[in-house]
């Protein structure tokens, strides 16, 4: 049985290269801080993307885009804020994804939350 850290690794890649297929350029995963991570930084149609990737075998436990709860949403609000800061980043719009895999099938929403703090 694989541990949850290597299974949410493998569904990141699967998620990066599905975000690369819709026309994101991947710019780093795994970003650590001392406030958390970021799974996926990319830039797509203008903007510096924030992706949260969520994966469920299937739905007995919900959805996995319904996963985000608002304690993750600052936890990635205050990541993101650091990532900015840390190289210098200004004048570039942000978005926050966020990528669900159930199974085989995967959707993103764009835009899935404001920066919260």
């Amino acid at each position: 049985m694989k541990n949850k850290r290597t299974i949410g690794s493998n569904y990141e890649k699967i998620a990066g290269e599905y975000l690369e297929k819709q026309g994101y350029q991947i710019v780093e995963c795994n970003f650590y801080s001392r406030f958390g991570e970021i799974d996926i930084i990319a830039r797509h149609q203008g903007y510096l993307v924030f992706v949260e990737v969520k994966y469920r075998e299937n739905d007995k436990s919900g959805h996995p885009l319904e996963a985000v709860s608002v304690s993750k949403q600052r936890t990635i609000s205050k990541c993101a804020f650091y990532y900015l800061q840390k190289y210098k980043v200004q004048e570039e719009s942000v978005r926050f994804d966020v990528v669900g895999i159930l199974g085989d099938k995967i959707q993103i929403v764009q835009n899935a939350f404001d920066f919260i703090m």
